[in-house]
């Protein structure tokens, strides 16, 4: 028994002698598509047409989502120095998480030498 396998374009749907897996790669990542012969080489143009524009590019990276430091806002004391003084002083703080800019404002109002971070 024999089986035929019939290679399609991914493009155009056409069936063909010529129509093979071709991969190609953009920008360092290997892609494979199946297409003709002239599919192939419409390919490989739009690929030269577009290398000068790609080595030109400055590539943008996405925002990284990172933790945030523990840093205070202030420089000379710690989130630490300020949740302990907020609780010495009777003002509503969270143990962990973000610090309210209202109780960061009361330190440094209590705290001279407390210095904003710019």
């Amino acid at each position: 028994m024999a089986e035929k396998v019939i290679r399609v374009d991914d493009i155009d749907g056409s069936e063909g002698a010529d129509v093979a897996k071709r991969d190609f790669e953009v920008l360092g990542r290997t892609f494979t598509i199946d297409l003709s012969d002239d599919n192939f080489k419409r390919l490989n143009e739009m690929l030269d047409a577009l290398a000068p524009f790609i080595e030109n590019a400055a590539e943008v990276k996405p925002a990284r989502k990172g933790r945030k430091s523990g840093a205070a806002k202030i420089k000379g004391y710690t989130n630490g120095d300020v949740r302990a003084w907020a609780l010495r002083s009777n003002i509503e703080v969270s143990e962990r998480g973000k610090i309210s800019d209202e109780v960061y404002a009361a330190f440094i109002k209590a705290h001279p030498d407390a210095k904003p971070d710019a």
